[in-house]
């Protein structure tokens, strides 16, 4: 049966799950915030509470005291896959907080589509993105940008940090999403960062319409050239149907290549400080498809998942283990509690990217580091693809002593909290291996 929590209880929700995750960004992170959230771990104490409330309560979802809403917290991997599997009916991704946010600088994007435009939306994600395809048919052309960015970021570098990787990075994002004339457009990224910091507040803060209408135009004129060999190009082959808003997707396509620079680079930390499996990832790199490296990022999104919280909006009553929750529930998925659960994953605070090949974390339904469902993130083949293969041009051509942190052992649980922008290398940069 479906309980409902205490004041108290719900208090410690909202203290200590709750408002570190909104403090350190949901939508972009905060560089100080996250700093302090590494040196006091506030992930690990969140993770304590969630099992200690599945202990007390049962399976739930665990209705919480909030005043005017339904928020049910999931508590049971089971569950997660129930929500996840059944989106966007009757557990809708369009929630009233995740419209709110996302609003502020993409509101035709399909995660923030309630309407009917959501279907022909994904259809046209899925489709420009090739969601079914391990291989992206532009991917030659994504790893030559790749390869050319990753050597001019390591030429006679002796250091490598998150300032001068992100550079490098959206180098590479904003040629392969638009082209390689674009490689030096800073301010259509710079420009969406800031609306994304305002995104943090969702509704405490109102839209800044101008800002919004100018992204959306240069991304327009952006997307207007279609150079060959970018994601503008594959939009610009498309039939459009009604209502879709090409350039409307686009900004998430950036959002969440953002995410997966931070997972990149925190890779590289673990590739750093694992001698086993640095071995096994240089042992991979002649495999074009890079398993292992993808499996390395899969693993470290588990670890530290870019998306924390996983939000779904009932549309209508459901059924709980013999309780109904009304229609408008928001249930409220913390995914550092399952991807961290020591009593449920063997492995859960080591690094492990061969479980991702040999279907042990097939067997979690819970671990979903690009989301899970209908309405799992769609790019994540292109994703894994760009992030395994600048890993693989990083670990061709240097080699890495991680400064900073010093928390990263094979011998010791890892941190619960990590944060990229305090990542910092010793670089020794070597000849390239043959291709």
């Amino acid at each position: 049966m479906t309980q409902q929590a205490t004041i108290p209880d719900t208090a410690k929700v909202a203290g200590g799950v709750v408002l570190p995750t909104l403090a350190g960004g949901v939508i972009k992170r905060r560089p100080r915030v996250m700093a302090l959230a590494e040196r006091l771990q506030l992930d690990r104490p969140a993770i304590g509470l969630l099992r200690g409330l599945h202990a007390r309560y049962g399976a739930g979802p665990l209705l919480l005291r909030v005043p005017g809403r339904s928020i049910a917290l999931v508590l049971d991997a089971q569950d997660v896959e129930r929500v996840l599997t059944n989106t966007p009916a009757p557990f809708h991704p369009a929630g009233f907080e995740k419209r709110a946010a996302l609003n502020h600088f993409q509101p035709h994007a399909v995660l923030a589509t309630k309407s009917t435009e959501r279907e022909p939306r994904r259809r046209y994600n899925e489709a420009v993105l090739e969601t079914g395809h391990d291989l992206h048919s532009l991917a030659d052309q994504a790893r030559t940008v790749v390869r050319e960015e990753t050597e001019r970021l390591l030429a006679d570098a002796t250091e490598l940090d998150w300032a001068a990787f992100n550079t490098a990075w959206w180098r590479i994002v904003r040629r392969i999403v638009f082209g390689d004339a674009a490689r030096d457009e800073h301010a259509v990224t710079d420009e969406l960062a800031r609306l994304r910091l305002r995104a943090n507040w969702a509704f405490l803060w109102p839209k800044a319409g101008r800002a919004q209408q100018s992204l959306q135009r240069r991304i327009s004129e952006l997307l207007d050239r279609a150079e060959s060999g970018s994601l503008a190009a594959k939009n610009s082959e498309l039939p459009t149907e009604p209502g879709i808003d090409p350039a409307g997707q686009v900004p998430h396509w950036l959002f969440a290549f953002d995410a997966a620079g931070m997972a990149t680079l925190r890779t590289l930390a673990l590739l750093a400080t694992h001698p086993r499996q640095a071995a096994r990832a240089h042992a991979d790199l002649d495999d074009p498809a890079l398993p292992y490296l993808r499996g390395c990022v899969l693993d470290t999104v588990r670890l530290w998942p870019t998306t924390p919280v996983l939000l779904r909006e009932s549309t209508t009553a459901t059924s709980w283990h013999g309780t109904q929750l009304p229609p408008g529930t928001t249930f409220f998925v913390f995914t550092p509690y399952f991807h961290r659960d020591p009593e449920a994953i063997p492995f859960a605070d080591g690094f492990d990217p061969q479980a991702w090949l040999d279907g042990r974390a097939e067997q979690h339904p819970a671990l979903v580091p690009f989301s899970d469902g209908p309405a799992k993130c769609p790019g994540e083949n292109l994703v894994l693809f760009v992030t395994s293969t600048m890993l693989a041009e990083l670990l061709r051509r240097g080699d890495y002593r991680l400064m900073s942190p010093q928390a990263l052992s094979p011998q010791r649980p890892l941190p619960a909290t990590l944060d990229n922008f305090g990542l910092r290398f010793a670089a020794e940069p070597k000849a390239a291996s043959p291709k």
